[in-house]
């Protein structure tokens, strides 16, 4: 692992993709992007270097940052389960969870009294709405829908579900559950501590951001990947170049070949900078 102010990016001058994570990546702890950042990415573009957004959100929350830096490429949302260009609406990868494997996550959270996200179609279905999932359409800009018995929509196959506990002692033991019953047949990670989220086995950021750089006929040595939470390992485990951020926990930092700033303190503008300056 490489650290701010080391040489870095050897490989920089064969980067063609960059993939940036949201929340607490580009995004600052109020969720705005930063003139410095704006200014950074329109750099690298300059350079002919490709960016997309890789994120959790859906893409009705991710698409309005992509608008703001007038970006033209698929994004990649929900974690990798919906690869879907921005102006055209047109989606380029796309994996569902199994009916039948959503219904088991919605019975055993019912069974732990644990509040559950349901997507579909760009809403997050929920059985009632409490004040955990308010907060989260607050700082996600999510559209939800209070359906009542999850358990009546066993026919349809979500793009992902989302278990909400901000006792991540209890939520990492609820995870190991799950694993226990499903883990061959779901990626199950965490996007936040209090988030542990279940898509399909082939709907994580790595298989997202291939679907994006295959479209543009590139391989993995050059992408350059930048997040700072588990959701984004398998990215940074594809891309020839891996950021993680300083706010990042240390066990995300070990898969870093450089860690740059924390999102409040403008990483993603410094990284970008230093990779325009080093091409």
């Amino acid at each position: 692992m490489l650290v701010r102010g080391e040489t870095l990016l050897k490989n920089a001058d064969k980067i063609k993709l960059v993939a940036i994570d949201l929340d607490g990546t580009l995004l600052d702890n109020d969720k705005k992007i930063s003139p410095r950042a704006k200014e950074a990415i329109r750099s690298v573009r300059k350079e002919g270097i490709g960016v997309t957004l890789a994120t959790g959100r859906m893409f009705y929350s991710a698409r309005p940052y992509a608008d703001e830096l007038g970006l033209s490429l698929p994004l990649i949302t929900y974690q990798g389960a919906l690869v879907k260009v921005s102006g055209t609406g047109e989606v380029l990868y796309e994996r569902h969870v199994d009916a039948g494997l959503s219904q088991v996550i919605v019975e055993m959270a019912k069974e732990e009294g644990l509040t559950l996200n349901f997507y579909i179609d760009d809403y997050v279905l929920v059985e009632k709405i409490t004040s955990q999932a308010e907060s989260y359409a607050r700082t996600f800009n999510a559209r939800l829908r209070e359906v009542g018995d999850l358990s009546r929509y066993g026919h349809l196959s979500p793009l992902k579900l989302l278990v909400i506990d901000y006792d991540e002692e209890n939520l990492d033991a609820f995870a190991e559950r799950c694993r226990g019953i499903v883990g061959d047949d779901l990626h199950i990670t965490k996007s936040m501590p209090e988030y542990l989220e279940f898509l399909h086995p082939q709907a994580t950021k790595a298989f997202g951001v291939d679907a994006v750089a295959r479209h543009m006929g590139l391989s993995p040595r050059e992408v350059m990947a930048v997040g700072d939470s588990y959701n984004d390992v398998e990215m940074l485990d594809y891309a020839g170049i891996s950021v993680v951020m300083g706010n990042a926990r240390e066990e995300i930092k070990e898969k870093a070949d450089y860690v740059t700033r924390s999102n409040d303190d403008d990483g993603v503008a410094e990284v970008l900078e230093k990779l325009v300056k080093e091409r």
